[in-house]
């Protein structure tokens, strides 16, 4: 390819998504991702790009309730998928506990990797709830979610604030 070439036109595709319980069909560029059309396509902005590179967990999302980082996820890998974002948590009219515990605990300072932290900590109560293991789980039965086990799920998930105690405390607290 030269200067003066032209670039091949964006392939796109129409997909059927499940977003925060209401289903859409959206027309996405093959190479985009889950994050960019959440925000810049669905309008919702509570997922937040942090790093761009899967470190960070900021963009952290729930597909058919598993935690995925959504800046490295292929929006085309989702078809038809259950996806829940921090705006669809809570139900209309309520909060979900993770939202109010962190709110109780005042587990966000700058709120910018909020989001994250609660989706990744709905995915990961979930999974304990299924028996699911971690590095410091003793055994592989029943993990029991003390601050030790609570703080290697959220691992994934940075704070540049600071506030894990609190956040772990947010957690431990719905985890009862």
């Amino acid at each position: 390819m030269t200067c003066g070439d032209s670039f091949p036109a964006p392939v796109t595709v129409d997909l059927r998504l499940s977003v925060n319980g209401r289903p859409c069909t959206v027309t996405v560029d093959t190479r985009e991702s889950l994050l960019d059309t959440l925000r810049e396509r669905l309008g919702l902005t509570g997922s937040k790009k942090g790093c761009d590179q899967g470190q960070c967990g900021a963009c952290t999302v729930l597909v058919d309730g598993r935690r995925v980082v959504s800046c490295l996820t292929l929006t085309v890998a989702v078809q038809d998928a259950a996806i829940t974002t921090v705006e669809g948590l809570g139900g209309d009219d309520a909060l979900h506990p993770l939202q109010e515990a962190f709110i109780e605990h005042d587990a966000f300072q700058c709120g910018y990797c909020t989001p994250g932290q609660l989706c990744s900590a709905a995915g990961m109560l979930a999974e304990a709830a299924e028996g699911w293991p971690s590095l410091v789980t003793p055994g592989l039965a029943d993990p029991v979610l003390d601050d030790d086990e609570i703080r290697e799920r959220m691992s994934g998930n940075l704070c540049r604030c600071g506030a894990y105690p609190n956040i772990v405390a947010a957690i431990r607290q719905v985890a009862r």
